[in-house]
């Protein structure tokens, strides 16, 4: 799925570096750098692939993804925002259904830099009373930097919902999520832990003491995917397992084993924007072969 984004049609060329494409009824920036390569769609600032020269693909897309106006892409990065999971409708908030504008952007030898703005609007006030500025900053090149900044005055939470391409997941492990979290699976019990998660079945839990870099151990995919969190209170981890992953109509039925999402989060401490100053959620990616 994500190779093709790469050889759909050039609609504008906007730098040597930076295109806009089409896939479906949404448009996509590409980015064709000599050290890296990677896909953004308008809606929801979305990263679907972003791949270092020589490195297999990072981010997991689902092939089964529709990609329409005003539905959620299932894979890539979304942007849960202004809320996270059921807490409003849409589930995982607005941000990632609607139309954002790239306002700014930057390239040299080593890395693309892009800003995509979205404000409030009329629909946006239907879902939640607040006015806003949201920013998100990518800095695209050998690692991989996502930032959100909130600009207004409210409370919200968010996560970076990254989807990552392991090779088994019944072969993987992630470390550095702390002693404690919430399981979404369990009723939301608050669960002990060592730090370590495997996923022998569907998981969903919220790491509330996590470490500021969880490490993807992708065993047989012989490599490792660190994950820094910025300005998070909390880290995400989920993987829908067998029966779930049946279910999902976006989903392929064995989609399970070749994803694992680990996210940047703030769902315990809210995110507070004030005046100008803006409240941040950040993350950066980086791969480390074994």
């Amino acid at each position: 799925m994500q190779d093709t984004l790469y050889t759909l049609p050039v609609v504008s060329q906007i730098t040597p570096y930076l295109s806009q494409r089409q896939q479906g009824d949404l448009p996509i920036v590409v980015i064709s750098h000599p050290k890296v390569r990677a896909a953004i769609a308008l809606q929801g600032a979305h990263l679907l692939s972003w791949q270092p020269s020589g490195q297999k693909p990072v981010i997991w897309l689902s092939e089964k993804t529709p990609f329409t106006t005003g539905k959620a892409i299932r894979g890539g990065v979304p942007i849960c925002w202004p809320w996270f999971g059921p807490a409003g409708e849409p589930s995982h908030g607005f941000a990632r259904n609607m139309p954002w504008t790239l306002t700014a952007h930057d390239e040299n030898e080593d890395a693309v830099m892009l800003t995509f703005t979205l404000e409030s609007n009329a629909q946006t006030k239907k879902l939640w009373p607040h006015d806003f500025t949201l920013l998100a900053r990518f800095r695209i090149a050998e690692h991989c930097e996502i930032e959100l900044e909130a600009y207004g005055d409210y409370e919200a939470t968010a996560a970076l919902h990254s989807y990552f391409q392991i090779a088994d997941i019944s072969q993987v492990e992630v470390s550095g999520l702390g002693n404690s979290f919430i399981d979404k699976v369990n009723d939301n019990a608050v669960g002990a832990s060592d730090g370590k998660q495997t996923y022998p079945n569907r998981v969903d839990r919220i790491h509330t003491a996590a470490d500021d870099c969880s490490v993807i151990h992708d065993k047989a995919g012989k490599r490792q995917i660190e994950v820094y969190h910025h300005y998070q209170s909390d880290v995400v981890t989920w993987n829908p397992g067998p029966e779930l992953s049946c279910s999902m109509g976006d989903m392929p039925n064995e989609g399970y084993k070749t994803m694992v999402c680990v996210e940047t989060a703030r769902i315990s401490k809210p995110l507070k924007s004030a005046g100008e100053s803006p409240a941040r959620l950040g993350t950066t990616i980086r791969i480390v072969n074994k």
